[in-house]
């Protein structure tokens, strides 16, 4: 029988339904993880745990199958952490408008930027749907809304919210479809393999979308951002595309539409001109008042049609085991 970790009675009854409605019994290991366990998170009680980390905590011993946690409408005020011996855990709401996870932490009271995140995800195939993941604590200090160590990892319908490091897409290949990113400085950054599809990447003020962090310069971590839509707000210098936080950095933007709060040259070396010879930034098809090409700096990539199709989704993730999430 699994064994339930830092559970009680009624907790360990949960997951001991849970396990029989997939099919096994409470004497049998055959076939652990096989198939999904759902549990419900609900604010007022009325589902199986009150919390999301509650769900994740008391979750059985890591199978082959998916832990699928619904979370009902409400607001979340905690902080989340899927460790590495839970992959497979998918977060799935309603809405991501109002399903919100959120804290306020700042990186000067957490003792660093890697540890001010409210979710902290270091498993595999990490998926989230229909989610809101937000740090609140405003203007001052970076403060990480989601911290994302995992491969395999999907998001939907999502929202991102904070200022400065809001999204850390730290490791991995990464999926971001039809969601929604806001901040003002570094505000996407990290080494993950990641495609942003059809989402929009909003600025809360002048500063800087992304500081990728490729370290070799034939690593596979990079950022596509496909088909986006890039706003702004509260704007009086402008916004780089993004700047490079180690030499190798890599970004790329596919069809993207570019508002006015963009700047004219677009990117930016981090104040040191070493980068250039090594950073790798590159557009294509970029539309809008903020697509001036021509001004852009000379050691951008404007790419070609052949080209492009090396970044497409299911051609930029696919790696070894032929992944494509766009299916």
């Amino acid at each position: 029988m699994h064994e339930i970790r830092r559970s009680t009675p009624a907790l360990a009854g949960i997951w001991i339904v849970a396990l029989v409605l997939q099919g096994r019994t409470a004497g049998s290991t055959r076939g652990v993880g096989a198939g999904p366990v759902r549990v419900v998170v609900a604010a007022d009680g009325s589902g199986d745990f009150q919390t999301v980390q509650r769900a994740v905590d008391h979750a059985p011993p890591s199978g082959s199958g998916r832990l699928i946690i619904e979370i009902r409408p409400g607001v979340y005020r905690e902080r989340v952490s899927v460790p590495q011996d839970r992959p497979r855990v998918t977060l799935l709401g309603k809405d991501a408008a109002s399903t919100v996870i959120t804290y306020n932490m700042s990186a000067a009271a957490a003792g660093g930027t890697f540890f001010s995140s409210t979710a902290n995800v270091q498993g595999a195939e990490f998926e989230a749907e229909n989610i809101t993941f937000e740090n609140t604590y405003g203007v001052g200090s970076q403060a990480v809304a989601l911290h994302i160590h995992s491969d395999r990892a999907v998001f939907r319908n999502c929202r991102f919210s904070a200022w400065q490091d809001t999204l850390y897409a730290a490791y991995g290949r990464q999926y971001y479809k039809d969601c929604f990113i806001e901040g003002h400085v570094d505000f996407i950054f990290g080494n993950a393999s990641a495609v942003f599809d059809h989402c929009e990447i909003h600025s809360r003020g002048d500063g800087y979308i992304t500081a990728e962090s490729r370290t070799t310069p034939d690593g596979p971590g990079g950022y596509v951002f496909y088909q986006c839509r890039l706003t702004g707000e509260k704007i009086a210098k402008g916004v780089y595309l993004g700047r490079p936080w180690r030499p190798y950095s890599r970004v790329v933007y596919i069809d993207c539409y570019l508002g006015e709060h963009i700047r004219p040259e677009g990117w930016n070396n981090w104040d040191n001109a070493e980068n250039e010879k090594t950073a790798w930034y590159a557009e294509f098809g970029s539309t809008g008042p903020g697509a001036r090409v021509e001004s852009r700096v000379r050691w951008v990539h404007q790419l070609t049609a052949a080209e492009v199709a090396g970044f497409r989704p299911e051609n930029f993730l696919r790696g070894k085991d032929r992944w494509n999430p766009t299916k």
